[in-house]
């Protein structure tokens, strides 16, 4: 039988020209392959949550919610890049739902409109990453970082989250897959922190390679033909069968993805439009408030009469 399965990693159109589908396509999706929940991780981002939302409660889908964050790393000491690794954070609850939005905000006032700059190293940047309390933190490491780097950030990560951290298994099958799962093994038993399945999804079905394709090219600024290893080697990043991932991952990596998903409570109904106190004048309601300052700035605007 195929096993329960939770899919913790997945980009959605509202990552900008990184995935290939919508929200709700990939919610539909899951719910037809069997999935016990699907979390929607866009780059810096929950803006396609509300969409997912909707459609999560029309089939039943258990939705958690999150975002993923390209974290680069200092450079080394003889200069040059470091590369980067991924971070991917869910909301338990409410208050992790908060400490989520307010990160992503602090990550985006940090850069240029569009952009966004999240550090892993500095004077701040410990105290920045200890606000996600109440979420889970999972890391994904390429393997162009050297198993050192990666061990350190590990260890880091494991101390300011403790058992809500862990490590993304993602398997695509490219050239070097087995390498990165020798890696992948390799940290965990260092590290201690356990492994979770994850299948990195940027389309809803295997069909929508091609319009990635596309979108890589429209990225980057050049025709599809030039893109070369930019493009994904195969169309591996789409949902896949529950019986397809029971041939690609360990049971016990499976069984991790519903320990994660079971911590992920929150939910967007839980969400109502609440006024800071501070903005309410003294014994007034909200709506006595907005229109005290109205009709003030309206006499200021318009001094000979409305």
């Amino acid at each position: 039988m195929a096993p329960a399965y939770a899919e913790l990693h997945c980009l959605s159109n509202f990552s900008f020209q990184r995935g290939a589908s919508q929200p709700q396509e990939l919610v539909e999706r899951a719910a037809a392959l069997g999935y016990s929940a699907l979390a929607i991780t866009d780059e810096c981002s929950v803006a396609g949550v509300v969409r997912a939302h909707e459609a999560a409660k029309g089939c039943g889908l258990k939705l958690l919610l999150g975002a993923e964050f390209q974290v680069p790393l200092p450079p080394p000491p003889g200069g040059g890049s470091a590369g980067h690794f991924t971070a991917v954070v869910l909301a338990h609850n409410r208050q992790g739902w908060g400490n989520l939005c307010q990160f992503i905000s602090m990550a985006r006032r940090a850069a240029p409109k569009g952009q966004y700059q999240v550090g892993w190293s500095g004077p701040g940047a410990p105290a920045a990453w200890a606000q996600l309390q109440d979420c889970t933190v999972l890391l994904a490491f390429p393997n162009a970082i050297n198993i050192e780097a990666a061990y350190s950030v590990s260890t880091r990560a494991s101390g300011l989250f403790g058992l809500n951290c862990g490590l993304l298994g993602e398997t695509a099958l490219g050239w070097d897959a087995a390498l990165q799962r020798v890696r992948l093994e390799q940290l965990a038993q260092c590290t201690g922190l356990p492994v979770v399945a994850a299948g990195n999804v940027h389309f809803h079905v295997r069909s929508r390679k091609p319009l990635h394709d596309v979108l890589t090219a429209v990225r980057l600024g050049v025709p599809v033909a030039q893109c070369g290893f930019a493009l994904q080697p195969n169309a591996e990043l789409h949902l896949r069968s529950r019986a397809r991932l029971a041939t690609l991952h360990p049971p016990q990596w499976l069984a991790n993805t519903l320990v994660v998903a079971e911590r992920c409570t929150f939910s967007l109904d839980e969400l109502r439009y609440e006024y800071p106190m501070e903005s309410v004048l003294p014994g007034s309601t909200p709506a006595q408030t907005l229109r005290h300052y109205c009709e003030e700035g309206a006499c200021a605007r318009y001094p000979q009469g409305i």
